[in-house]
C-alpha cells in the first residue's frame, strides 16, 4: 500500500504543470501514488501529464471530458489506494518535505487529518515573487496539540483550505466523503472542507509552512468575477449535509453561518461591480432567514463582524457603500493614471537607490517575518 496518494486536478494549466509535477515526484517521501485527473483539458497538459507518467511509475493518469473540480477530485479520491490522501492544485507547488513529514506526524498521532500552514505567492511580469506567510490557526494557540473537531466546531474558524494537509483515507471511505458535482460550479472545496471536519476524531495543525498557493492565475475561481452565486450553491449544499444529522447541526450551525458569513464577505468583493447590489440583496435575504431561525447569535461575532452583519440585515445598500465600494471606498483612478503610476513605481524599483535600501534591509526584514511567524 502507498502511504499516501496525491491528487492533482488537472485543466488547462500547462503553464505552471511542470512546477507543479516536479515538487510532486521529488518528494522525500517516496512511497507516493500520484493521480493525475486530466479534466477535459484543450492546453497541452495532458502531454505534459503522460511525458511524467512514461517515466515515473507511481504517476497514474485518468482523463475524460470537462465535469468540473468536484467530478475531477472525485474520480480521484474514488481511484486513491494510499493510506492517506494528499491534494495538490497544479497551478501550486509543494515543498520537497512536506508529505514525509506530514505522513510521520499523522502515524506518530494516530491521526485522522494533519494540516500545516502555508504561503500565498504570485509573481510579476518580471518573475519576482511576493510570498504572504498565512497561519492556519489565527490564535495560534492550537498548533501541535491533539485536536477533536467532531467534537469542537470553533475548529471551522481555522483558515479554510483542503489541501495543506492530509487524510487518513479509511475516515473518507466510511463517511464517503466526496466533493460536490454541480457542473460549472466552483469552491467546492469548501463542502470537504466541513465534511473532513465534522467528521474527523483526531487532528492536529502544524505552524510549519509546506504548501506554495498560487494567486497569480487569471483562470482561478478566486480570480473570476463572473462566478457570482457559485459559493451561494455550495453553502446550501453543506446546509442540506449538516442537517442530516440533527444532533451534528446544533452543534456546527452556528459556525456554519459564520463561516458563510466570511465567505459571502469575500464573494461580495471578488465578483464584478455589476453584480454586487443584486448580491447583497441576497446574502441580506439568506441571513435573515437564518436569523429567525437561530442559526447565529451575536457573541459569534467581532464587533466590526456585527457592524457588517447588522448592516447587511437592516440597510444592504449602505453596507455596499462602505465595505464593498471600488478600491475600499477610495474614487477609481483612469487607466492612464494606473498606467503612470506603474511605470514611476518601476522607476523607483530599478533605481540604485531602491536597490541600495533592499539589500540593507533584507535583513531586518527577514529577522522581523520570522518572528511574527512564530
Amino acid at each position: 500500500m502507498y502511504k499516501v496518494s496525491i491528487i492533482l486536478p488537472i485543466y488547462n494549466v500547462s503553464q505552471y504543470l511542470r512546477e507543479c509535477l516536479d515538487s510532486v515526484i521529488r518528494q522525500t517521501l517516496k512511497e507516493l501514488e500520484i493521480i493525475c485527473v486530466n479534466d477535459g483539458s484543450t492546453d497541452d497538459s495532458l502531454e505534459i501529464i503522460q511525458e511524467y507518467a512514461a517515466k515515473d511509475d507511481r504517476i497514474v493518469v485518468i482523463t475524460g471530458p470537462n465535469g468540473g473540480y468536484g467530478k475531477a477530485m472525485n474520480k480521484g479520491l474514488d481511484r486513491a489506494t494510499g493510506e492517506y490522501v494528499g491534494i495538490v492544485e497544479p497551478d501550486d507547488y509543494v515543498s520537497l518535505t512536506m508529505f514525509e513529514d506530514l505522513y510521520q506526524i499523522a502515524k506518530e498521532n494516530d491521526l485522522d487529518i494533519v494540516k500545516a500552514d502555508f504561503y500565498r505567492f504570485a509573481r510579476n511580469d518580471r518573475g519576482d515573487m511576493d510570498m504572504r506567510y498565512v497561519n492556519l490557526d489565527g490564535t495560534k494557540e492550537k498548533y501541535g496539540r491533539l485536536l477533536y473537531p467532531d467534537q469542537d466546531p470553533s475548529l471551522i474558524k481555522f483558515t479554510m483550505n483542503t489541501w495543506s494537509g492530509i487524510y487518513r483515507r479509511a475516515m473518507l471511505e466510511e463517511h464517503h466523503i466526496r466533493h460536490h458535482e454541480t457542473p460549472g460550479a466552483s469552491f467546492q472545496d469548501n463542502g470537504f472542507f466541513f465534511k473532513t471536519t465534522v467528521y474527523a476524531k483526531r487532528a492536529m495543525i502544524i505552524n510549519r509552512p509546506y504548501y506554495r498557493n498560487r494567486r497569480d492565475n487569471p483562470n482561478s475561481s478566486v480570480n473570476n468575477r463572473e462566478k457570482v452565486y457559485c459559493i451561494n450553491i455550495e453553502y446550501d449544499y453543506i446546509r442540506d449535509f449538516l442537517m442530516e444529522d440533527r444532533e451534528v447541526w446544533e452543534r456546527f450551525k452556528y459556525m456554519y453561518t459564520w463561516k458563510k458569513f466570511h465567505n459571502y464577505l469575500f464573494t461580495i468583493n471578488r465578483i464584478g461591480e455589476e453584480f454586487r447590489p443584486e448580491y447583497v440583496q441576497r446574502m441580506s435575504a439568506e441571513f435573515k432567514r437564518a436569523k429567525q431561525q437561530g442559526e447565529f447569535t451575536r457573541d459569534m461575532f467581532t464587533e466590526l463582524e456585527w457592524k457588517k452583519m447588522t448592516l447587511i440585515l437592516e440597510h444592504p445598500e449602505k453596507y455596499l457603500e462602505e465595505y464593498a465600494s471600488p478600491r475600499g471606498g477610495v474614487n477609481k483612478i483612469s487607466q492612464s493614471e494606473a498606467d503612470r503610476l506603474k511605470r514611476e513605481l518601476d522607476m523607483i524599483k530599478n533605481s540604485t537607490t531602491y536597490k541600495v535600501g533592499k539589500l540593507i534591509m533584507a535583513i531586518p526584514c527577514g529577522l522581523k517575518r520570522r518572528i511574527l511567524s512564530k
